[in-house]
This record gives C-alpha cells, structure tokens and sequence, in this order.
C-alpha cells in the first residue's frame, strides 16, 4: 500500500516516537510509506521512509502524493489530509495520538476535526471511549510499544549510586505541559528529598528543550537536581537503567510511554492515573499508582524507600509484564487495522 503521513514535527516526544516506529515498520513490511512535512519540520529520529518537505511553512492538499491511504495524527493536520482525499490522493484515517480538546489549545478547532473522518485509530481503550461518548466514532486501539532498544542492562548495583529516583521534565514555558502536573511532581520529589537527603532526584529532558527552557537551568543550577540530557534510546536506555524508581505525574495520556519504557529497564514504577497507562499499570502488581487528587505521589516513592522488597518485586513485576508491548505488534495491528477500513 501506498501511505502518507502529514507530520508537522519529529521532535523528541512520545507521540513523535510512536508516528517513526509505525512508519518504519510499514516500510520495512514492504510499503510505500511518505513522510509529508513542511519546510522548517524538526526530524530527531532515524527516519527508514520517503522524506517530503513542502517549500512553505503550511502543509497544503496540493502538497499530497497520490496515494491509497492518508493519515493525518494532529488535528492541524487534519484539515489538508480531508481535502487531498477529497481530490483523490487517498483514503483519509485519523491517527489520533492524542485527544486534543480537554488540554491543549485550540479546543473550538480540534474538538470538531473528530467529525471530519469516520476512520480512526486510537491508542487505549480509555481514548476510545473517551472519543466515543463525545463523537460517536470506536476507534480501532493501536497501543504503544517499546524499542528493543531498551533493556535491562543490571547495571544499578555496579553503579555503587545513592538510590535514583527519576522523572522525566519538560520543558514549560510553551505552555503545554499543564497536564504533566510538573510543579506536583516537583513538590512531591521535594518532599522526598527532605524525608531522605541521601537519594538522588535525577530529571531527563530532550536536550533541545533543556537546551532552550531557562526554568529547567535555573532548576540544574540550584544543585538540588540532577538533569540528564539523552541524545539516543541507548543513552536514555542508560539513565532508565540508573534508576531505582520511576516517576511519572501526567493526568492526561493516551498511551504515557516513558512509564512503560523505564518498567521495560527494570525500574520500579510510580504513576499517577494518566488515562492511556492502564492498559499496562495494576496498583501493587508491577507498580503503585495513585489519583491525582489522593496527593500522595512522595509517599508512594517514600513506600518503596522503605520497602526495598516491595521495589523489588514491582521492578520485577514491571519487567516481565512490559514485553508484550513491543512496535513490531503495534505496526501490525496498524496494518490489519487500515486492511479492515478498507
């Protein structure tokens, strides 16, 4: 089959990730896959397929190879992939890798680009009936999946470390990190720090964010905190192997991969409820999970703290339960799933 993909960014991310493993994959079963962008589109990632950059900031129907499918992700992408089908270039499928409206911009905009295709793929069962209730469409579930880039390399012993205690943080000033609940988790790891001065408080940031994000400098320069900036999966491989427990405090996530990721390299996992991760987090079977609005995110690091064998077995749990989540199913299901539409 004949794919293109519009993508405005593939800038380190989640749902960046998500959009190169499936693209790759579909090349590598054989496909004819084109990744559309614009002139000033970011790549960050090893990229297997045709690479098309527009010579204008905008992406525009006229901009769309003929093809058999299209498949938009972002709901600005939505717009142009709707009109290029209209004029023959392929089958519209919606890839939403988010449900835009409840958190970021633009909600008078994205809320009514769900009704523009009747096809669509989603990544949990809670985004599909999330989507369901307010539009009216099932999406098929395409779940995240893990590198086979991430390992557990056994290295914490060796490391003779304090114990970690790690997050990812991004970067804020863009406005659209609200969902993460990034000041919640620094209050929480805060209070675990007073509680036990002895660990380590690590965070990892894409390096162009840190690299642009004054707040998270001025955060590094309190000496309070370790940032670590991993430019590849072995490097980010690395700092999930560093760490003892894993940290995660976004409310809002269709998928919430890193969680999954650091469980994969044998880190034991601490998770507020996001949505997306409980397709693969049970409270006290390979992980502690809270409600946001229980406000014990520390307490359940200090928990594991104090209970090394309960980090243990989480980690273990954790661990085992990750490898069914891997891209090459994902891809697969992706393909069934675009086979069924048409």
């Amino acid at each position: 089959m004949r794919f293109t993909f519009p993508i405005l960014t593939l800038s380190h991310g989640g749902a960046q990730r998500m959009l190169v493993e499936l693209t790759n994959g579909l090349t590598a079963m054989g496909h004819q896959v084109t990744i559309l962008m614009p002139v000033d589109g970011v790549v960050s990632y090893d990229v297997h397929s045709t690479l098309m950059r527009t010579t204008h900031m905008a992406l525009q129907e006229q901009d769309y190879p003929s093809g058999d499918v299209i498949v938009s992700n972002f709901h600005t992408t939505v717009p142009t992939s709707q009109a290029a089908s209209n004029l023959g270039k392929g089958i519209h499928v919606r890839l939403s890798l988010c449900y835009e409206p409840p958190f970021l911009p633009d909600s008078s905009l994205s809320f009514p680009s769900y009704h523009v295709t009747e096809h669509l793929i989603v990544l949990s069962h809670w985004q599909q009936e999330l989507i369901r209730l307010n539009h009216g469409i099932t999406g098929n579930i395409v779940p995240i999946g893990i590198s086979s880039s991430f390992k557990n390399m056994n290295i914490r012993h060796s490391l003779q470390e304090p114990l970690n205690i790690t997050a990812i943080l991004r970067k804020a000033e863009r406005g659209f990190s609200w969902h993460r609940e990034q000041n919640y988790l620094i209050e929480q790891l805060d209070h675990v720090k007073n509680q036990f001065s002895n660990v380590n408080i690590n965070f990892i940031s894409p390096p162009d964010e840190f690299n642009t994000s004054e707040v998270l400098q001025r955060m590094k320069a309190t000496g309070k905190y370790r940032f670590f900036t991993p430019a590849n999966d072995e490097e980010l491989c690395y700092h999930y192997n560093g760490a003892d427990i894993f940290v995660s405090s976004s409310i809002f996530d269709t998928g919430s991969l890193p969680g999954l990721e650091a469980m994969r390299c044998g880190a034991a996992l601490v998770s507020v409820y996001s949505g997306g991760n409980m397709e693969y987090a049970r409270h006290e079977k390979n992980c502690l999970l809270s409600f946001r609005y229980e406000n014990r995110l520390g307490e359940d690091v200090i928990r594991l703290i104090q209970d090394p064998n309960l980090r243990t077995k989480l980690a273990a749990q954790g661990e085992k339960s990750s490898h069914k989540w891997t891209w090459e199913n994902s891809v697969k299901l992706f393909e069934q799933a675009i086979r069924d539409i048409l």
